[in-house]
């Protein structure tokens, strides 16, 4: 699948997202990164998502991914930085053991600025990240509570959405004031990422 957000991408930048993709299909195998109708569609369904991520990110300032899982969307994003700006920071978070084995795994097989914490992202000390990002992990109103504990007051988040996004809005603007950009998704034309700044509570 070609995209806008591939357009760009170098052939060394190309071959360690295919690494990537390899070892998130051998992990597979042990420990469900990816769910099992999604495994023989792992870049054009995880891979490919999360580059365009990354396109609407701005180009500086260390990244937060909570919710990590398989690293969709934050190793993919750490693969990007990797050539345009190397000492950029990744961290990622994720309550699953397992998982944060496997991304402290890949990595260290592909030589990116990644830290790993296994635990859950509200006992995790304030971060003040430029940027955050989360990949089906909660509602929009339960990701602004994430948001407002590690973004910085003029970082950015970056949430991707299904359907039903306009009702999550709904709720999370009772509780919530923010700034925010529907953008359609290039990968399902169904879905959004919802880009958010200026958090405060309602």
């Amino acid at each position: 699948m070609i995209t806008d957000s591939l357009k760009d991408v170098s052939r060394e930048t190309m071959e360690q997202l295919r690494a990537y993709e390899a070892l998130v299909q051998k992990w597979t195998k042990k420990i469900n990164l990816v769910s099992s109708k999604d495994a023989g569609q792992i870049w054009e369904r995880h891979i490919v998502d999360s580059i365009q991520i990354y396109s609407l990110a701005p180009d500086n300032g260390d990244w937060l991914d909570i919710g990590s899982g398989g690293g969709f969307p934050g190793i993919v994003a750490a693969i990007l930085a990797k050539r345009e700006n190397a000492d950029r920071s990744f961290t990622l978070i994720d309550s699953d053991q397992r998982k944060c084995a496997f991304l402290r795994t890949a990595a260290r097989e592909l030589g990116l600025n990644v830290k790993v914490h296994a635990e859950r992202v509200e006992k995790i000390a304030p971060l003040n990240a430029k940027i955050l990002s989360a990949r089906a992990l909660d509602s929009l109103d339960g990701l602004l509570a994430f948001a407002e504990l590690h973004l910085s007051a003029d970082g950015i988040a970056l949430f991707p959405k299904g359907a039903n996004w306009e009702k999550e809005h709904d709720e999370a603007s009772e509780n919530w004031t923010y700034q925010m950009e529907v953008i359609q998704s290039e990968t399902n034309p169904e879905a959004t990422i919802l880009k958010i700044k200026e958090l405060s509570r309602a």
